[in-house]
């Protein structure tokens, strides 16, 4: 990249199931006033607000109306992103390097606990010839995972270890919706959703919000003394329609990884990158997105989920956060990954600190199966 962007504050909420105590708007602020304390800015001092918010899970549209007075927006640049956060993180890059924003509060949250999820995820269909179907993401996911795992010999027992491990590693992010540990057959006994789906196959619903603050190298120097870099980023789209997708491979998360990576000059990603968080939603989602990232061969990704290369103190560590299996609202779960990245980039993630880590990937998903996904590289270099 020709500038160079910094990430100089990032905060979470801490997940949890229900936050009928706050509103939006008192949910988002307790992320943002921590970037602010942290950066000794106000919120005049801010250029532009990005938030990332959606009508059907606020219950209202125009959602970010709900935003504007606690992102300053008031006399102000507020830009709106519907979709999950890693996107606003993107948008708010943009707006850094256009030139005509130098400090820019990006802000992302999610109520699960106050709307149906079947429901509103079913109206994420086309209206026209899916939507009556009664598909929601998760019975769209399953189709998905039944095809990934006949066509690649994937099996549930891989997929149960991916949730052992990522809930196990949230016993060490403070943060964490559902630190805990269970085994394999925890998973497997679990109450079946849509087949092969079980319960503790996909993450709880929850409610959480998270912010960062996006500046230039310039004014990076005066608010920080450990900035850390976006060094690449990229996102693709798939079509919508499920039946035309090869649904068992992630076409799309593979073109935005290379693009990525060209961009940050990887060209192995499994040795190149310290750290990983991905976002999972679902359990065989891990190795197969993993696949598209290329920490892999097609088809591979469940013998990497065996061994121990992307466990704490393995070649690539992924997901010492626990990632979104144990609780992460969908629309804040790739601005998370982000957070999560810097916190390993500076040395501040505790307990889950990858030794060392100066290249980290965070990762973002949008949509059916996968529809849209985006990739960030970050460096403390």
């Amino acid at each position: 990249m020709a500038e160079r962007v910094a990430i100089v504050a990032v905060a979470q909420t801490k997940y949890h199931p229900n936050r009928a105590d706050v509103n939006e708007g008192e949910l988002a602020y307790e992320a943002i006033k921590q970037v602010l304390e942290e950066t000794g800015l106000t919120l005049s001092d801010i250029d532009s607000a990005v938030t990332c918010c959606q009508d059907a899970w606020d219950g209202r549209t125009i959602a970010s109306l709900n935003l504007q007075h606690v992102v300053g927006a008031h006399f102000g640049h507020e830009f709106t992103v519907a979709e999950d956060g890693i996107n606003a993180a993107y948008v708010a890059m943009s707006q850094v390097l256009s030139g005509h924003h130098e400090i820019v509060l990006v802000e992302s949250h999610m109520k699960e606990s106050q709307g149906d999820k079947s429901v509103i995820e079913n109206a994420a269909f086309d209206a026209i010839l899916m939507r009556q179907l009664g598909l929601d993401f998760t019975s769209a996911a399953a189709l998905q995972a039944r095809h990934y795992m006949d066509k690649y010999g994937i099996t549930p027992e891989q997929c149960a270890k991916a949730v052992v491990r990522n809930h196990g590693n949230a016993k060490n992010n403070p943060l964490a919706q559902e630190p805990m540990d269970i085994t394999v057959d925890d998973v497997l006994g679990s109450r079946m959703l849509a087949s092969p789906i079980r319960l503790l196959d996909t993450k709880p619903v929850s409610d959480g919000a998270c912010a960062l603050v996006m500046t230039t190298e310039e004014k990076a120097k005066k608010l920080t003394k450990k900035p850390v870099w976006i060094v690449g980023v990229s996102n693709c789209y798939e079509t919508h329609y499920l039946g035309d997708r090869e649904l068992a491979d992630s076409d799309a998360l593979v073109k935005a990884a290379k693009k990525a990576y060209s961009m940050a000059g990887i060209n192995d990603p499994l040795s190149q990158i310290d750290v990983a968080e991905i976002s999972t939603e679902y359990s065989y989602q891990e190795p197969l997105w993993m696949e598209g990232l290329g920490f892999c061969g097609r088809g591979e990704g469940g013998k990497l989920v065996d061994s121990r290369t992307i466990e704490m103190g393995g070649k690539l560590p992924v997901n010492p956060s626990g990632g979104v299996l144990p609780g992460n609202p969908n629309g804040v779960a790739g601005m998370a990954r982000v957070a999560e990245a810097v916190l390993q980039l500076r040395g501040e993630a505790g307990d889950r600190q990858v030794k060392g880590a100066k290249v980290a990937l965070a990762h973002g998903y949008t949509g059916i199966c996968g529809q849209h996904q985006a990739v960030m590289i970050l460096a403390n270099m």
